[in-house]
């Protein structure tokens, strides 16, 4: 089912609205109460204008810091549908709090509301994360993430300027604006209760009265699991990376780019319409999996169109007329602003590529009671972040660096950022690797997908026709696999460290290194006992021919001494291509070999009892459609 045929399952609608309308309901609220106080020249306890919205935007984060470790707490212990109506229930309320506050022009009631929108909102992530894969089948979850990312841009674009403009209405905007969070409110808890009802995920889970005591328990539960921890430290430099560019927009748009208001916001809507674009292509270039090769592609694309803007500079603009400001048409008359408008589109596109996959990770590899604490870490360390950016942008700002010079700064650290990451979590540069030879060099295709183990323990065996086999077996697995291979590729200058953070297993024959080959045996037994998956190629050695080799009776030895399933497949369409060690003759030209075609057959798992060496290498050739290999 396609992402849109989604959206319109009862299943997965009502939850889709709700998200959505809370979204836009918070940033008509926000954005038109940053207008009355900038406008109306409100103060509060001799602060000005100017020191307010720093505050709001403060007072609506707040509620992330203080409360997230509890709302994790509740979205795990009690059924997730009854807290997300409670939550929307919670909202009507806050809105006629706020309808009070700016009938009577009543400043501190208003940021008391913006505390409460910030505090329901709080409550809502960790439930609204951590439903979607109860709501979606597992095939359907990036669509379903890429659909909220959509979602939740679309409607903070169209909340931003909906407040703007009904504040903006002489006479009658306060009205029209409390009419209008009220009715929203509404509409949200109404769509609320056609969310299917789904189980709690830890009922006996005990919720600690003090707020800041499971922030501290709810962080350590997350860095338990490292690769989903570090997938949270990536979104979390998403909001880093997307909270400091939308910051300097105004600033930049005025000052560098000569632009009113409304090139704000169009280069606003750019990044908004750019993300949901790239939360969109997710599932597209994913075919529906879990792609963790989209997020290098992400971050690199983020970090080439951040350095752009850096190298743009000031551009090259008509002469100013009038107050200086240049209205839409003006701006996009030049073509130096085309080319930074594609640069925010683009930004905005890569990082839709790089947040969907992080977020579908976070949700399939954490254990169902935990999930909600999960994304409530998720959301703290979010909020830590965003408060993080505000002050490197003030440091440089006082070192006197200019915006597009802040740009570059942007720029590497998100280079800085991607390579940490890829260096201690080598599956997203596996896949990367993996999805650009499938999308570029080579059509693969993957039958059987569905034998294959969603964890361990478990022992994938595969033929061996060139050097590269390892990775079309890692980019069809969707979890973490541990690789057997020989001894001389952890020697190899440029790729040793890479299969070093890998954990792959050396190995050697008796007569070449028996120590290694007695280590090798002891390690793949210790990470079969820790529940991992490890992939091992029989044959021992590269076919020299193309044919199916003999399998050797190592994996008999593996099975006896850790009893698990064994997964055989088969690789066809490597044997001749460059990577294999068919004759100069026998290669193909690269020019033959681009978008060939190499396909994976994976059979059903044998059970430990069934294993033989020979019965394997008989389900391998039968899959791969080959002649038996000969015993030795």
């Amino acid at each position: 089912m396609s992402q849109w045929q989604l959206i319109n399952t009862a299943r997965f609608r009502p939850f889709f609205w709700t998200q959505f309308l809370g979204a836009f309901n918070d940033n008509i609220f926000k954005n038109a109460l940053v207008i009355l106080v900038t406008y109306r020249s409100m103060s509060l306890a001799g602060l000005a204008a100017t020191q307010i919205v720093p505050l709001c935007a403060g007072l609506f984060i707040l509620p992330f810091f203080l409360f997230s470790g509890t709302a994790g707490q509740l979205a795990d212990k009690y059924p997730k549908t009854t807290l997300i109506r409670w939550v929307k229930l919670a909202e009507v309320g806050v809105m006629l709090a706020a309808t009070v506050g700016l009938m009577l022009g009543h400043l501190p009631l208003l940021l008391a509301v913006l505390f409460l929108m910030g505090l329901q909102s709080t409550f809502f992530g960790p439930a609204k994360y951590s439903i979607l894969p109860e709501l979606v089948t597992e095939r359907e979850l990036v669509g379903g993430n890429a659909l909220v990312e959509t979602g939740t841009f679309v409607a903070i674009l169209l909340g931003t300027i909906l407040g703007g403009l009904l504040i903006a209405m002489e006479g009658v905007g306060e009205v029209a604006l409390c009419l209008t969070v009220v009715a929203v409110a509404l509409a949200g808890w109404l769509t609320s209760r056609r969310i299917p009802n789904t189980a709690a995920g830890h009922p006996d889970l005990t919720v600690t009265a003090n707020p800041l005591t499971p922030l501290l328990s709810t962080y350590r539960l997350t860095r338990r699991n490292r690769p989903v921890f570090l997938s949270v430290l990536g979104i979390s430099w998403f909001w880093f990376f997307g909270a400091s560019l939308l910051t300097l927009l105004p600033g930049y748009t005025k000052e560098v780019l000569l632009g009113d208001e409304l090139v704000v916001t169009l280069l606003l809507a750019l990044f908004c319409i750019g993300v949901s674009i790239g939360s969109l292509l997710c599932e597209r270039l994913s075919k529906g999996q879990l792609e963790l090769g989209l997020v290098p592609l992400g971050s690199i694309g983020m970090t080439l169109f951040a350095a752009d803007l850096f190298l743009v500079g000031i551009p090259a603009l008509d002469p100013a007329t009038g107050d200086g400001l240049r209205g839409p048409l003006a701006f996009w008359s030049s073509p130096s602003s085309w080319r930074v408008g594609v640069d925010f589109a683009g930004l905005a596109v890569f990082s839709g590529l790089y947040t969907v996959p992080l977020y579908t990770m976070i949700q399939q590899r954490s254990a169902k009671e935990q999930r909600a604490r999960v994304i409530a870490c998720n959301n703290i360390l979010n909020a830590l972040f965003m408060v993080a950016s505000a002050g490197m942008l003030i440091g440089l700002t006082a070192l006197g660096l200019t915006i597009p010079q802040i740009f570059l700064v942007l720029a590497g650290l998100n280079a800085a950022v991607a390579l940490y990451i890829y260096s201690v979590i080598p599956e997203f540069l596996w896949r990367f690797i993996v999805w650009a030879l499938g999308q570029v060099i080579y059509r693969i295709r993957i039958v059987g997908r569905e034998n294959l183990p969603q964890s361990g323990p478990a022992v994938l065996i595969c033929n061996h026709q060139s050097f590269v086999d390892w990775l079309f077996i890692a980019g069809a697995v969707r979890t973490p696999v541990r690789f057997v291979m020989h001894h001389t590729f952890m020697r190899l200058p440029l790729v040793r460290f890479f299969f070093r953070d890998a954990k792959v297993i050396p190995i050697a024959p008796a007569h070449e290194n028996k120590e290694t080959m007695l280590a090798a045996f002891d390690k793949i037994a210790e990470e079969l006992e820790a529940g991992e998956i490890i992939c091992i190629f029989p044959e021992g050695k590269l076919t020299p021919d193309g044919k199916l080799g003999p399998f050797r009776r190592g994996i008999e030895r593996i099975i006896r001494k850790s009893p698990v399933p064994v997964i055989p497949m088969s690789l066809n369409g490597m044997w001749g291509s460059q990577f294999s060690r068919a004759n100069k003759s026998l290669k193909r030209s690269p020019l033959k070999w681009m978008r060939s075609k190499v396909s994976l057959t994976i059979g059903r798992a044998v059970p430990p009892e069934k294993v033989t060496a020979s019965g394997l290498a008989k389900q391998v050739s039968e899959l791969g459609g080959r002649q038996l290999p000969v015993s030795p």
